[in-house]
């Protein structure tokens, strides 16, 4: 569990010549500070989502538009970029879709769906279900976690295949919802494949869903049939001309982009260390990532809460827009010896280095 070298971490002292020791049992201070000075801050704020996801996803298209039209290839780029940031954020917007209790925002179920999960082809079936195991106590880091890997003991060459993988991921979601889910209706063990095999946003090759069911399984359909239809009629639209075929390339080039920073996000969500064993809440805790203020560039490239993704850990349930102040307090409670400041990093780049040498000194 610790193939990794020294880094040092915001706030938390690293012992000379090595990394740091986790402890072997929880730390009920910081897990019984971390529950009770955060109480009220469990109650989403529908005006905050609405305008955050509303906002970035008319920024995102309309940079997308700007970069589908525009004659200067500057402008088409930068257009791009601003594209590829919006949507991202709008995206993100998944992740808080899976722990949303029901009816908490009403109606952002349906509407993120309509306005960002399908026609990006991230529909949320495709994330709920696979995310909530990742946060199960007894799954973390395990080969039943659908969303985690030892990257950091793997062979170096892993870490570029995961990011192709992830830019050519628009590619594979037009194959899966445009060509595989219609034919899947024909062929039984077609259908299976595709539910078990490519119905997940998940980083774990070995992780098989299960079928749907309940309500669960209406909503499933309803989202699957409506990205088919969409991933149909672009292709066809593509194919006849009615689409241009710069604008249908440009439109995959920012998918490719806001996937690839998402992989890119995913790559320092954790330390990646652990080699399959369960592990305590803490041991969870310490091998995820915070990348708190002072830093700013978090805000683009871990955004809706994600900068704060080892405090989500702890408390899974709470809406992001409330993690920011929920750090504030704990690190205010809690003595400069707690492991609680252990996973508090400076930024990206530290994080990135210390998974290559890992993973390069665990080859």
């Amino acid at each position: 569990m610790n193939k990794s070298v020294a880094l040092d971490r915001v706030c938390a002292p690293v012992p000379a010549g090595g990394a740091v020791p986790l402890p072997r049992g929880d730390d009920k201070a910081m897990l019984k500070a971390a529950a009770n000075l955060t109480r009220d801050l469990n109650v989403a704020r529908p005006a905050i989502y609405w305008g955050d996801m509303l906002g970035s996803a008319l920024i995102g298209y309309g940079g997308l538009t700007i970069a589908i039209v525009a004659n200067s290839t500057l402008l088409a780029v930068a257009a791009g970029l601003i594209a590829v940031l919006a949507l991202y954020r709008a995206g993100s917007f998944i992740h808080e879709i899976t722990h949303l209790k029901p009816n908490a925002v009403p109606g952002f179920y349906w509407a993120w769906n309509a306005l960002v999960g399908i026609p990006l082809l991230i529909p949320s079936f495709m994330y709920e279900g696979v995310h909530n195991q990742h946060h199960a106590k007894t799954y973390y880091g395990t080969a039943e976690d659908p969303e985690y890997l030892p990257l950091a003991l793997m062979h170096p060459w892993t870490l570029p295949v995961f990011l192709i993988a992830a830019a050519l991921a628009p590619v594979g979601m037009l194959i899966r919802f445009g060509i595989l889910a219609p034919l899947s209706m024909l062929s039984p063990g077609l259908r299976e494949a595709v539910v078990a095999k490519y119905s997940g946003l998940q980083i774990n090759p070995r992780f098989r869903r299960p079928f749907p069911a309940g309500d669960f399984k209406r909503r499933w359909t309803i989202q699957e049939a409506a990205a088919s239809v969409w991933a149909i009629s672009l292709l066809a639209l593509v194919a006849t001309g009615i689409v241009p075929l710069r604008a249908f390339l440009m439109f995959i080039v920012i998918s490719s982009g806001v996937m690839f920073l998402n992989q890119i996000r995913t790559l320092v969500a954790h330390l990646w260390e652990n080699d399959g064993e369960p592990m305590t809440v803490t041991e969870q805790y310490l091998d995820s990532v915070n990348v708190p203020p002072p830093a700013t560039m978090p805000a683009l490239w871990a955004p809706v809460g994600l900068r704060y993704h080892a405090l989500h850990h702890l408390l899974p349930g709470l809406p992001y827009h409330a993690l920011g102040e929920a750090h504030r307090r704990i690190s205010a409670e809690l003595d400069a010896e707690s492991p609680y400041y252990r996973s508090n990093y400076p930024g990206l780049s530290p994080l990135v280095v210390r998974l290559a040498v890992s993973s390069w000194k665990g080859r």
